[in-house]
């Protein structure tokens, strides 16, 4: 996806990188919707999701969704998920999460989007996003309508 956003910058996106638990799915069930809206982005960026697998269900509940998914141990996890943004390239990365884990990984890709669901947010997540959102799916669906980022982002 590229995109020239006044005031904001060129964006040239070709990773999405998302937390599990919190983001795409809540007590590790995956939220209605996000299949649908990751089939349907996975025709145009590459997906990855990271994940502690706190409740052991992420790769069942992500079973035919045509992305990657990283198990991470628990030992820093906010390093582990930066590490693996930056080796994606964070210039060409989009990052969506919403736990204090995620925190380091938004603040360092090209667009970071928070979200709050059922679990909340952490503070320190919410303020190293680019954007803040109330839904997965409205979050996913920016990247395939991207005319409502040029909205939110330009100055």
């Amino acid at each position: 996806m590229d995109l020239s956003i006044p005031g904001y910058g060129e964006l040239k996106l070709q990773h999405v990188v998302m937390d599990y638990n919190g983001t795409l799915a809540v007590d590790g069930i995956l939220l209605s919707g996000v299949k649908a809206a990751l089939e349907k982005l996975a025709r145009h960026m590459t997906l990855h999701v990271l994940t502690a697998d706190t409740f052991g269900k992420a790769k069942a509940g992500l079973e035919g969704v045509p992305c990657t998914v990283h198990i991470l141990p628990e030992a820093d996890q906010q390093a582990g998920k930066l590490d693996f943004v930056k080796t994606l390239g964070a210039e060409k990365t989009v990052s969506i999460g919403n736990g204090r884990n995620d925190q380091r990984m938004l603040k360092a890709s090209r667009l970071g989007i928070a979200v709050i669901l059922g679990e909340g947010a952490s503070l320190e997540t919410l303020l190293a996003a680019d954007i803040v959102c109330t839904s997965i799916v409205s979050a996913l669906e920016l990247l395939f309508h991207p005319l409502r980022l040029t909205a939110t982002l330009r100055s």
